[in-house]
């Protein structure tokens, strides 16, 4: 079995100077010959994974080439969505298949939620010292 990876949470300022400690994860997304590191959220609470649409445009996808669309919820829920499979790598982890939402949205942050990021990873939170673990299940 592979050891855990920690991280650290990060802070993030909004548009407002308010500032908030998250547990943003560096993700390295691929598609073909195309590749893009992000900065992906960990929310519990969101069902799917959601990409948004201008990393989808960086990695080389069309969105008129999707066809499943996929209902999202919350602050999303206006925005419409298709289903998008990416090659996703965390650190010194093999890369693993992970499935989008790949929203049109352009304020959308990329969101690892229960579909599929918490399925193939078990999560370990912190909380006194701001810091989260990930291992493979």
């Amino acid at each position: 079995m592979l050891d855990g990876q920690r991280y650290s949470f990060i802070e993030r300022t909004n548009g407002l100077g308010q500032s908030t400690v998250m547990p943003y994860l560096p993700l390295t997304l691929t598609n073909g010959s195309y590749s893009v590191e992000v900065m992906a959220l960990l929310d519990t609470g969101a069902s799917v994974n959601v990409l948004p649409y201008e990393i989808g445009i960086q990695l080389g996808a069309v969105w008129e080439n999707q066809t499943v669309t996929i209902p999202l919820s919350g602050n999303l829920a206006h925005s419409e969505a298709r289903g998008l499979v990416l090659s996703g790598t965390i650190g010194s982890f093999p890369h693993i298949l992970l499935a989008f939402a790949w929203t049109q949205s352009q304020d959308a942050p990329v969101i690892l939620g229960h579909m599929n990021f918490f399925a193939e990873f078990n999560v370990c939170f912190y909380r006194h010292e701001l810091a989260f673990e990930i291992r493979p299940r």
